[in-house]
């Protein structure tokens, strides 16, 4: 880490088919060894899926679900005077954008289904719908984050 400036934010280019910045970076999150074209297939594969099995268009139930998923607070740790406090903060929207995205793919990865596009597509229908292990790990975020407001002065 640069002790001198930030590190610059790199320009991503919106998804070809909807042109959407979010929907490349969710691609980009899913993408193993640079394989782009097979995390597109995967992405575009789940939402047609979507489209198919909820006759919504996919781009606004995939939005939907990520707002579900994002976090408002999280707990850090925080060490003050020998002791370390898990201190609630208020989630940066590029983080909980961030977050989202990771919960969404490691909980479509745990899934049951036989193909990668079943299970993402399953992960964002139940996301869309306040179900699912990704909105369960936000539920258990914000109750960590509750549980510890008593040490909500030690912000900084």
């Amino acid at each position: 880490m640069s002790r001198r400036h930030r590190a610059e934010k790199r320009e991503i280019n919106p998804d070809p088919k909807f042109g959407d910045m979010v929907i490349t970076k969710f691609m980009n999150a899913i993408m193993f060894d640079g394989k782009k074209s097979v995390a597109e297939s995967i992405v575009y594969g789940a939402f047609d899926v979507i489209q198919d099995k909820t006759k919504q268009e996919p781009v606004e139930l995939f939005h939907q679900a990520l707002e579900n998923v994002a976090p408002h607070v999280e707990v850090r740790s925080r060490r003050v005077g020998g002791a370390t406090y898990q201190v609630p903060v208020d989630v940066r929207p590029e983080r909980r954008q961030a977050l989202a995205i990771r919960w969404m793919i490691s909980a479509a990865r745990k899934r049951n289904e036989t193909t990668m596009i079943d299970r993402l597509s399953g992960e964002l229908m139940d996301a869309a719908n306040n179900r699912g292990s990704a909105v369960k790990k936000r539920e258990d975020t914000h109750k960590m984050a509750d549980a510890n407001r008593a040490f909500s002065h030690y912000r900084w």
